[in-house]
């Protein structure tokens, strides 16, 4: 099986293409470092040639709001019209959970769109949204940085480490189309301020984490249905303390 990976060369992309080559896949990396742009639609039809699966795990490089909207639309537009000319069986895609619920979240808006269009498209699909990555806590905290100190949310939360993400995203790019959408999240669940203050505690970071109810995730106000999956839901198995010994 030929599988095609969008974005193969980040965070997520990188770790798939690994698991998808030992599991003994033909598996390529697409990104624009490969002459592949999905933005452009320069490069797409050499790297979907023969491919059997296309798993989009591209990242926009602004989340500036009208850019954000951009890059997946454009990007989503030309794949799905390359895939349908190469004759690609499965388009696969990582979502995120919340995205029809959080419309005050440019990021969130965007990625609504890119999954209307996959919906829309004529090639098999399935959307793997998934909940808040391990890898990211450190970022949100700094995004939620107010006089020195860290003022976060007190919603529930339920994010999941990186690698539980690439192994359900192997298993569905490797299995039948869903046509339709599946929720993925991490073991264990609870209040936004009560991960953060643990991940900064584990780096030693010593800014004083404040859990605010009213506070913003990325400009957008959350409650405890925001940002978690609401029905069934596959899990990951790697806790966060497991996760933060690899610090």
């Amino acid at each position: 099986m030929k599988i095609v990976v969008i974005g193969g060369t980040g965070l997520i992309g990188s770790r798939l293409v690994a698991k998808l080559k030992q599991q003994g896949h033909d598996t390529v990396a697409a990104s624009p470092k490969s002459a592949a742009n999905a933005v452009t639609g320069e490069g797409l039809a050499a790297a979907l040639a023969g491919a059997d699966v296309v798993v989009d795990v591209a990242n926009a490089p602004s989340w500036e709001p009208a850019a954000v909207l951009d890059f997946f639309q454009r990007s989503s537009k030309n794949l799905v019209t390359a895939e349908a000319a190469a004759s690609v069986k499965h388009h696969v895609a990582l979502s995120i959970v919340g995205t029809d619920r959080s419309p005050d979240n440019a990021y969130f808006r965007a990625k609504l769109a890119q999954e209307t269009i996959i919906k829309s498209a004529s090639v098999p699909y399935s959307i793997v949204r998934a909940t808040q990555f391990f890898e990211f806590l450190a970022a949100i905290a700094d995004a939620g940085v107010i006089d020195g100190k860290i003022v976060v949310p007190t919603a529930q939360f339920q994010p999941i480490a990186a690698d539980d993400i690439v192994d359900r995203l192997a298993e569905v790019a490797t299995g039948r189309p869903l046509n339709g959408t599946i929720d993925i999240a991490g073991p264990e669940k609870a209040p936004f301020n009560e991960f953060i203050a643990r991940r900064l505690k584990a780096s030693g970071d010593t800014r004083p984490v404040i859990g605010d109810p009213k506070a913003l995730y990325y400009g957008a106000p959350i409650d405890d249905t925001s940002l978690n999956p609401l029905g069934e839901a596959r899990l990951g198995t790697t806790p966060l303390a497991t996760w933060l010994v690899s610090l």
